[in-house]
């Protein structure tokens, strides 16, 4: 059974929701960030950059035990595991590919700084608030006309959407109408009410 150390995160919530939709059983070891636990040697043997989620595979590709850090690595060794939600296709997997590095590199850092700024000082946040705020809502546009053209961000339901719909879920954190984004908002209902999405959310990540 697959170990997933976790916490109560959009990146955690990645995972939880993606072994929830492939149907693979696993177990949920909290890691509380918020004591550090992330510092801990057993928890950095398994993820060096001590951030949470990491998954340890008992069923290796080989077999033998294998330990994979960094959600996206773990959305595409998942989806190579059971062969669901990344395309074998190369055309249909360029997009999936696209998208999910769009979420990496894009829609979850920009949103993450705000998240940060709006815990720090009013006096000491405007600035970085006003410029992070501005690129999630550019982030925000992006996904949106994306979704006007296809049901799901590489066309089929794939490892990209759940990677997207972790950091979607904090959109008012982000101060995000999705009123303002009617195919963003479209994508985020449909998705929330997939019986494996709603139960990644609802498992006890902390």
């Amino acid at each position: 059974m697959i170990e997933l150390h976790t916490w109560d995160t959009p990146n955690g919530r990645k995972i939880s929701v993606a072994l929830e939709e492939m149907g693979l059983p696993y177990r949920v070891r909290t890691v509380d960030i918020t004591n550090r636990q992330q510092f801990d040697p057993s928890f950095l043997a398994i993820s060096p950059n001590n951030r949470i989620p990491a998954i340890v595979d008992p069923d290796g590709p080989d077999g033998a035990p294998i330990s994979v850090f960094e959600s996206g690595a773990i959305l595409l060794y998942l989806g190579e595991k059971t062969g669901l939600f990344l395309p074998v296709d190369r055309r249909q997997r360029v997009a999936v590919l696209e998208w999910l590095m769009w979420q990496m590199g894009g829609f979850g850092p920009m949103p993450g700084q705000v998240h940060h700024f709006l815990g720090v000082a009013e006096a000491d946040r405007a600035y970085g608030l006003e410029r992070y705020q501005a690129e999630t809502r550019r982030l925000y546009g992006v996904l949106n006309r994306r979704l006007q053209v296809v049901e799901f961000v590489a066309g089929a339901l794939s490892v990209a959407d759940f990677a997207i719909v972790g950091w979607a879920w904090r959109h008012e954190r982000h101060r995000i109408d999705l009123a303002d984004y009617p195919h963003v908002r479209r994508w985020y209902e449909a998705l929330m009410t997939r019986p494996g999405v709603k139960r990644g959310f609802e498992i006890a990540l902390r």
